[in-house]
């Protein structure tokens, strides 16, 4: 009795299952670029949340005895404008609009054109319907598209995110259906539709964590073009109204005087490219990080934060 207990191994436990958040933690923290993306994010989403707080001036606070003062003037790091307002105060100030409208407009896109996308590939006809519907919106430029609904609804910050959003979902949506049609065909879809699973099961969980990835690296990269388009709504009038702090306000102000002063338009110019930057980076190692046919030798390979 006692032999016969010896030889019988233990139940080995089961491993376990690994989610999205996982695989993005060991991949997003482990490579260096996208730790110093992720950082650069968070910093300026910092700054925005606390501007009233580390800003040095008030955003519209004018010292005309010194407009058109370089970087580096007493009391002013980065220059004064042309009113002769602190370029430091209202760049820190301005990063609270520019976040807001060139990443809320791509997060309300994503919620929109994910479920349009995963429903017209499971169904063929209504597929056809949605897909039609985002090709004649698809036949517009984004910037002419955003320009008419704006133009349409009115100027305001609101009515700017509202035709932003629209620009947004067809692209986004036909980024979606691309992936989700080939996702239909794996195995996995059709012992799930063998298992006589419910639709929705279907799409919004098995298929959607291997479709996400495609709309989440598409968003990411697609926020340097949002706040683009946002600063030209907002140089025809159509969006955000000055003398309201606003990046791509601050750099259209600026161009009038770039051969005299020109870090009016320089500074808000680069803190728009650093934020373009880091969402692109960023994006790059959430798709490796969330498609799952990186993600396992991703996590593999590079080592954790902890260096395990």
């Amino acid at each position: 009795m006692t032999a016969v207990s010896e030889t019988i191994a233990p139940a080995k436990p089961m491993p376990q299952r690994r989610t999205n958040l996982y695989f993005v933690w060991c991949g997003v923290l482990g490579d260096p670029v996208a730790r110093v993306a992720a950082a650069i994010i968070i910093l300026l989403v910092l700054m925005a949340i606390f501007a009233p707080w580390i800003a040095p001036f008030p955003p519209n606070e004018a010292n005309p005895a010194l407009r058109l003062m370089p970087p580096g003037t007493e009391g002013h790091l980065l220059g004064l404008d042309n009113q002769g307002r602190d370029i430091l105060s209202r760049i820190i100030h301005g990063s609270q609009l520019t976040l807001i409208s060139g990443i809320l407009p791509v997060i309300l896109g994503a919620a929109i054109s994910i479920p349009l996308g995963l429903i017209g590939a499971w169904y063929p006809r209504l597929g056809e319907v949605i897909m039609r519907v985002m090709d004649v919106l698809f036949a517009f430029p984004m910037a002419l598209l955003a320009i008419m609904l704006a133009a349409l609804m009115g100027p305001g910050l609101v009515n700017m995110m509202i035709a932003l959003v629209i620009t947004l979902v067809p692209y986004n949506t036909r980024v979606v259906y691309a992936a989700a049609r080939q996702e239909r065909e794996l195995a996995y879809v059709e012992a799930s539709r063998a298992m006589a699973t419910p639709d929705l099961k279907i799409l919004f969980v098995e298929m959607l964590p291997n479709v996400v990835a495609a709309s989440i690296v598409y968003s990411c990269t697609i926020v340097g073009a949002v706040v683009i388009t946002a600063a030209g709504l907002s140089f025809l009038g159509l969006g955000v109204q000055p003398p309201i702090a606003e990046w791509g306000i601050m750099t259209s102000e600026g161009r009038s005087f770039v051969f005299v002063a020109p870090h009016i338009a320089a500074i808000p110019g680069l803190a728009i490219t650093l934020l373009v930057m880091a969402f692109n980076l960023l994006g790059d190692s959430l798709r490796d990080s969330l498609d799952p046919k990186t993600r396992l030798t991703l996590v593999k390979h590079r080592p954790g934060p902890g260096g395990g």
